[in-house]
């Protein structure tokens, strides 16, 4: 009887010597891929983000798919050119001007603690502070120098507008690479990673969409506010409503009640009063009455601490690009661990109402999978 004999792992190794070589040479790519793209990576995760927010306004052009596309990044890029773009170099311009000026700065800041009536051996304190900040951290911030302050912005530039024409290419054809991609992927496999897709499509619109849409809301009502209250340097202002909204856990009431606190100083409890509850209505009122009847049912059913975590330590690691990656990559965690759920427990996929209300993106059934 003539024994069988198995192939050891050397002689498979040497039979799948190309399938290797080719695996091999594709990963040298993708590095070098991933480090080419990394100085853009802002405006490719902005990118990302921008389409998640936009793609509400371009499905209602159904199948007007570029026109939409372009509809709906103008409808994104316009409030944040004309309020953060523009605020955030009001917020540059004012920072430099306190480089330059901070004799001045250092006077003006005494003379108002001294004006508020402190007991002296806390104003001698507070003089200390506010005269070790200036020795110490404006040098520091000074010593980047001009070189790399414009190369910071013009970075910055070219990322906002890569950023813009990566949302209109994912808006106008993301759907088409996506279907691209799946199929390079195993038709065994087809099914469970498109469930997978709606899981984190899901997971991101939930993250996302309300979260940028208020931030916006809040920053429009905010310019209109400031300014009929006369305030000084609006767009900046606005910028930093826009900015702390965000981030949950953060609101623009961290901005609202410091400009309070200044309105008592300078005018009294009535005139802060007063602000503190127009602004509130008329910058919150908004968000509340007419985005939270279409956000109730787009939750992420994330825990809020997770996502505060993700945002703060992705800003942390990454910056703009990061702030944005980590809560992805979060999602796309908690997205893989419910396809495992569903997949021990089938009953869980029959019962999520909201994942059959969203999109399969490829027309693919999720294949059944049997148990023992």
């Amino acid at each position: 009887m003539k024994l069988i004999q198995t192939p050891d792992g050397v002689s498979q190794i040497i039979a799948s010597r190309w399938k290797i070589g080719a695996a091999l040479v594709i990963a040298v790519l993708l590095c070098l891929s991933f480090i080419i793209l990394l100085p853009l990576a802002d405006g490719i995760v902005l990118g990302i983000v921008f389409a998640y927010i936009a793609r509400p306004i371009q499905i209602k052009f159904k199948k007007h798919r570029k026109l939409g596309a372009l509809v709906a990044s103008l409808c994104i890029f316009v409030p944040l050119v004309f309020i953060v773009g523009v605020g955030i170099v009001e917020i540059l311009n004012q920072i430099s001007w306190i480089i330059n000026n901070k004799t001045a700065v250092i006077g003006a800041i005494v003379d108002f603690i001294g004006a508020l009536k402190i007991p002296l051996e806390l104003v001698g304190s507070f003089n200390d502070v506010i005269k070790n900040l200036f020795t110490s951290l404006i040098p520091a911030i000074s010593s980047i120098g001009f070189i790399g302050y414009a190369r910071n912005i013009s970075l910055f530039v070219i990322n906002f507008i890569i950023s813009i024409v990566f949302c209109f290419y994912i808006l106008a054809d993301g759907d088409r690479l996506y279907c691209a991609f799946l199929g390079v992927v195993p038709a065994e496999y087809k099914g469970i990673v498109d469930h997978y897709a709606c899981h984190l499509d899901l997971i991101l619109r939930g993250m996302f969409i309300g979260t940028a849409y208020s931030a916006l809301i809040v920053s429009v009502t905010s310019v209109v506010v400031f300014y009929a209250f006369g305030f000084p340097h609006v767009l900046a202002l606005a910028t930093l409503i826009f900015i702390a909204s965000l981030i949950p856990l953060f609101a623009g009431y961290m901005v609202l009640i410091p400009l309070a606190l200044m309105r008592y100083l300078q005018y009294g409890f009535d005139s802060a009063a007063i602000f503190f509850i127009v602004s509130s209505i008329v910058i919150y009122g908004p968000p509340e009455l007419i985005l939270r009847p279409y956000l109730a049912g787009m939750q992420s059913k994330i825990h809020p601490m997770l996502i505060i975590l993700a945002f703060l330590g992705g800003a942390f690691v990454g910056g703009v690009a990061g702030l944005f990656a980590a809560p992805i990559l979060l999602g796309a965690l908690v997205a893989a661990y419910r396809v495992y759920q569903e997949y021990i427990h089938p009953e869980m996929a029959e019962a999520n109402t909201e994942l059959k209300n969203t999109r399969n993106f490829c027309n693919v059934e999720p294949e059944k999978q049997s148990h023992d």
